[in-house]
Order: structure tokens, then C-alpha cells, then sequence
């Protein structure tokens, strides 16, 4: 009889957990992986999942770069990021040498064109080989600035990023950047002395 009445026990105690489980359920869409358990014999990288825990752990990961990678070049860069300015002396292996290569290739138009404060940004993806795959598309210019003005800068882009071609990416870096799109802002914070290029 007291058989009995422990396995009735077990088996409420066994129904009440797995009813318990059922509505806690976690949608792991948002992620970019499955959830993984405590149980598992590898730990969910980089976050550590806890036995304290209810339900299966599913890490955060804060990613560094958004899936558009987004890159803001200035003319003249600040003193405390002008090594982020100089070109790697290896194969390219991360974001962060990709970002210090396509800065190192830049060069504004010359004073007599160019508008101090001005802006423009150009979209485009990689091949793999780390060339450019098609020609870089303007997707925003300042406004009020003559025709004249935007094709110069325009011009000292594309001309900047051809000089540059191809980048050498390692195996990893290639594959990850193949036909992923790549926004530059390029900001001309130059002092000019005078606007040149004003309608």
C-alpha cells in the first residue's frame, strides 16, 4: 500500500512538472540559433546558461555590427581614432580591418570643389575576391548643394574606392562579406575656409 502511494506521488509530482514546462515555451525566432540546455555537453557560447534557470536557456548575444554594415569616414579624422585610419599590413580578417582599409582610401576632392560639412553616402556589397560588385549607389547627398558639387565628391569616391581594389580578404572574411551590403558615410569636416559649391 505504501508502495503504491509513493509511485501515485512520483507520477503527480512527474505530471506536474511536465504540465509546468508546456506553457513556458520560448520562441527562438528572434535568434539566430536554436536553444540550447543546461543538459548539453557544450555551453551556449558566448553566454553561459544557469541550472537556476527556468526553461531551456537561450543566449544573448550582443552583436557588434548590424546586419547592413554601416561606416562614417571623415576627411579629416579625429586624434584619438587615427589609427582606425591606416591600413592593415596583412590579409584583411575582421569588420574592424575592412572599416581601417576603406578609410585609408579615402581622398576628398580637392579644396576648389568641395563644401565644407558635406556629406554623402554610397551603398555597395563585396565578391568574395574582394572586389566591388557593382558601382557604388549614392543613397544620400546634402541638401541645397549644386549638381556640380555632388559629382565631384561622387567622383573622389568612386575613384578612392577603384584605387583600393581589390581588398584582400582572408577565407572567413570573404565569405562572411560576399553580397552583404556596405553603407559609407564620407563627411568632409575640413576647415575651407570659405563654402564653395553653394547654389
Amino acid at each position: 500500500m505504501f508502495r503504491c502511494i509513493i509511485i501515485c506521488l512520483i507520477a503527480l509530482f512527474a505530471g506536474m512538472a511536465t504540465a509546468d514546462a508546456r506553457p513556458r515555451q520560448i520562441d527562438a525566432t528572434p535568434f539566430a540559433h536554436a536553444p540550447c540546455s543546461v543538459l548539453d555537453n557544450r555551453p551556449c557560447t558566448p553566454y553561459y546558461c544557469s541550472v537556476l534557470n527556468h526553461g531551456p536557456c537561450i543566449p544573448e548575444i550582443d552583436y557588434p555590427y548590424g546586419e547592413n554594415l554601416q561606416l562614417t569616414i571623415e576627411a579629416v579624422p579625429p586624434q584619438d581614432q587615427a589609427a582606425k585610419y591606416q591600413k592593415p599590413d596583412h590579409d584583411l580578417d575582421t569588420i574592424g580591418d575592412l572599416f581601417a582599409a576603406l578609410r585609408s582610401c579615402w581622398s576628398p576632392p580637392p579644396a576648389d570643389s568641395a563644401r565644407e560639412g558635406m556629406q554623402m553616402s554610397v551603398r555597395f556589397s563585396f565578391r568574395r575576391s574582394g572586389e566591388i560588385i557593382a558601382t557604388p549607389r549614392l543613397t544620400y547627398s546634402t541638401a541645397g548643394v549644386s549638381a556640380e558639387t555632388r559629382a565631384a565628391y561622387l567622383k573622389a569616391i568612386n575613384a578612392s574606392l577603384e584605387a583600393c581594389m581589390p581588398l584582400k580578404f582572408t577565407g572567413g572574411l570573404g565569405g562572411a562579406l560576399a553580397g552583404r551590403p556596405i553603407a559609407i558615410r564620407y563627411v568632409d569636416n575640413r576647415e575651407l575656409g570659405k563654402r564653395s559649391g553653394t547654389p
